[in-house]
């Protein structure tokens, strides 16, 4: 686990972090002899990575009193899976993120030779978490009947992003909340941020009048419709873009327009498992390997930000940054590493 804080991505890198480590590991860990290569991956090849996910998850959840309302759903591929001229025959892993606490609560792979997509599987992760008062937020690959009536017969709540595979949805939505004549049945909320020279305005349109929807009833739960849309100014060039969503929760665009939002965060946690971890590119063959590791990644990504955020404000480091400062500095490596040790 201290190699993936440093940002070890290979097990050979890991071997040569550990024998310059030594001295800090028996010093602080009293850990004296560090196994071969071959001994740990063969570890990593037999273990269960279910089991290991789960007791991660455990130990993550020690950390915070609440875990949050709202728990965003997505798949993410590691492509150094790949079978050489199988196309999409890479090893995908389906999370469910809490986007407030920072906690990865479930996980479930979707295998090289399987049929399936994230859609079945997200019905059956459902059965295994516990959602009553928890917003599900999700693209539109899980916008469908069966899975809003999973999602409501847990007592959960959705905000489902619309896009072509519901086609004939999408348009009447975006019809009705377009058309200027419908305004007084919408409720309006707009955000402006300015962050190095980029100004984004957020606008959310939001109306619990849905009775008009065509199968309307056959949307379990379903209370109101929404859009969002993101005016970016960058060096005096503007762009527009408008998503839009359906969801079981009240038609309060403020709250609707957090809930959306929320969701880049796993994205965010996606893409540090790529760009620092370099999740994509490793040469670990194993997929049972992949699993495990994916999971001790997710780890180290919550107990960066955990470090990070007890950083001082205005010297507060990214975790792309905290993870070098681990490698460079002890100190920082063992602060980081005992994070995850009082837990």
């Amino acid at each position: 686990m201290g190699a993936v804080i440093c940002g070890m991505i290979e097990i050979r890198d890991m071997m040569t972090y550990f024998e310059n480590a030594r001295d800090f590991y028996k010093e602080k860990f009293n850990i004296g002899k560090i196994p071969s290569r071959a001994t740990i991956s063969r570890t990593l090849d037999v273990i269960d990575a279910n089991a290991v996910g789960k007791v991660i998850v455990d130990i993550m959840c020690k950390y915070t009193n609440t875990i949050g309302d709202i728990l965003a759903v997505d798949g993410k591929a590691i492509c150094g899976t790949g079978k050489e001229g199988k196309a999409h025959s890479f090893l995908q892993i389906l999370s469910v993120y809490a986007t407030d606490s920072g906690i990865s609560l479930h996980q479930k792979a979707i295998e090289h030779e399987d049929k399936t997509n994230e859609i079945p599987v997200l019905r059956d992760m459902l059965d295994d978490l516990c959602i009553e008062g928890k917003t599900i937020t999700a693209d539109a690959m899980h916008c469908h009947k069966e899975t809003c009536t999973k999602i409501k017969e847990k007592q959960g709540d959705y905000v489902l992003g619309l896009k072509d595979n519901q086609a004939n949805l999408l348009e009447e939505v975006e019809l009705f909340l377009t058309d200027s004549a419908n305004h007084s049945d919408t409720q309006t909320f707009e955000t402006i941020e300015v962050n190095g020279g980029r100004i984004e305005k957020r606008i959310c349109r939001a109306s619990n009048n849905i009775s008009w929807i065509t199968g309307v009833d056959e949307w379990a739960g379903l209370t109101s419709i929404f859009s969002v849309t993101r005016i970016t100014t960058y060096k005096g060039k503007t762009t527009e873009e408008t998503g839009y969503y359906i969801s079981s929760c009240e038609a309060n665009a403020e709250h609707l327009l957090h809930v959306s939002r929320s969701h880049w965060k796993i994205e965010s946690m996606h893409w540090a498992l790529d760009v620092i971890w370099n999740e994509d590119n490793n040469n670990i063959k194993s997929d049972n390997s992949q699993k495990v590791m994916n999971v001790f990644r997710k780890l180290a990504h919550f107990a960066h930000k955990k470090h990070v955020g007890k950083q001082p404000e205005k010297k507060r480091r990214s975790v792309k940054q905290n993870v070098l400062q681990c490698l460079l500095n002890q100190n920082t490596c063992f602060e980081v590493i005992s994070i995850l040790s009082s837990l």
